[in-house]
């Protein structure tokens, strides 16, 4: 009788920014995964699609954009110091919020309030290292600093001979 067993990510996978560390989910359903990766890509494709824009309000579109892809694939307590928003009223917080939506929608609600940015906030380069980092925590393969407690790629197919290849064999050294 033939057993297949396939072994879960049981403990997040960290990013180390600067001290800071951010848990991102051990598994992420592959559709989860496959749209908010389509949502960042589409934004990065529509910004000149190789992602080299100028334009200042496009790039602060692209900064939220890519922050929310990371955030959805972070646990909550890490999401909710990535990427939040504060509502300012006369001097003071008066209520936090996981969107910038929400958080104009709140501040529309209240007199003389304004929206702050009190996420994480990261070089672009930093954000772009991050982006390329998830696909290979969810889309295949194991990266080198996932968790240690991740599960193993599977080893590849065939058997490995013992014998010295034709090259390694007929290279000379000089010199030894």
């Amino acid at each position: 009788m033939a057993k297949l067993t396939i072994a879960l990510n049981t403990s997040p996978h960290v990013a180390d920014i600067g001290g800071v560390e951010l848990l991102f989910q051990p598994e992420v359903i592959g559709t989860d995964f496959i749209d908010a990766y389509a949502d960042v890509r589409a934004l990065l494709a529509q910004l000149g699609g190789n992602g080299q824009t100028t334009d200042p309000d496009e790039l602060r579109a692209a900064d939220v954009e890519m922050r929310r892809f990371l955030a959805r694939l972070m646990l909550p307590e890490s999401a909710e110091v990535f990427f939040r928003w504060e509502v300012v009223a006369a001097g003071k917080v008066v209520s936090v919020h996981t969107s910038p939506e929400a958080a104009k929608d709140a501040a529309a609600q209240k007199k003389n309030a304004t929206v702050r940015d009190a996420g994480m906030r990261l070089p672009m380069r930093a954000l772009i290292e991050l982006i390329e980092w998830v696909p290979g925590l969810y889309g295949g393969g194991r990266p080198p600093t996932s968790s240690s407690d991740s599960a193993t790629a599977s080893s590849p197919g065939g058997t490995r001979g013992t014998g010295t290849s034709r090259s390694a064999a007929s290279t000379r050294t000089r010199g030894r």
